[in-house]
């Protein structure tokens, strides 16, 4: 516990509190592999509007004409790099969610987008929370981050893939593809990877 408090002295409970708004809204995306075995097309245009509406939303607000609820959020949710511009995390979790669904059969796509939504999400949570040792030539990335990316998708992967070590090494490809320096455009990045390595080892 007091472990917490000292890193939300040093980090501040702003930045905290951010980063738990962010993390909330981008674990949101575990739902999409659920609608997909629904309905996969509608899942897709769903991704799509919602995309294109937070994007219309995003150029109202730094033109100065804020959308009601979502803006309110884009804003409680930016981090420092963010302000006075375009945020555009949202933007590319939607693409990247679209591009596992529409590259990868199932279940390549669902494991791309729950490491998307739990690998990254937790990764960056848990890191900003607890992490104190930073991986070089990794933007900022931690251990304790990087940790929990790989403890996150090996859970997940072992439910979905049919062996160990498949789901080892899916785990890993997931973890080295999250500590690129790629800023928001992780997003695609991971999803896109993970499915690869995923699809790949099913066939």
């Amino acid at each position: 516990m007091s472990s917490i408090v000292e890193r939300t002295s040093t980090i501040g409970k702003s930045e905290i509190r951010t980063e738990i708004i962010r993390k909330t809204i981008h674990m949101l995306v575990a739902f999409v592999p659920l609608l997909a075995s629904l309905n996969v097309d509608l899942t897709i245009f769903l991704l799509a509007g919602g995309t294109l509406f937070y994007t219309w939303a995003e150029v109202q607000r730094v033109q100065g004409k804020p959308v009601a609820v979502i803006s309110l959020l884009t804003t409680a949710a930016s981090r420092t790099r963010d302000k006075g511009g375009v945020v555009f995390g949202p933007i590319t979790l939607g693409i990247g969610s679209m591009l596992a669904l529409l590259l990868y059969p199932q279940p390549a796509a669902a494991m791309a987008i729950y490491a998307l939504a739990f690998g990254d999400g937790l990764s960056g949570l848990l890191g900003k929370l607890f992490g104190n040792t930073e991986i070089p030539h990794t933007g900022g990335k931690t251990l304790t981050g990087s940790f929990a990316c790989y403890a996150s998708v090996l859970l997940v992967a072992l439910g979905i893939l049919p062996n160990l070590q498949s789901a080892l090494t899916v785990a890993a490809a997931a973890t080295l593809l999250e500590m690129l320096p790629t800023g928001d455009m992780d997003n695609i990045i991971l999803p896109v990877g993970t499915g690869l390595i995923t699809w790949y080892l099913m066939i």
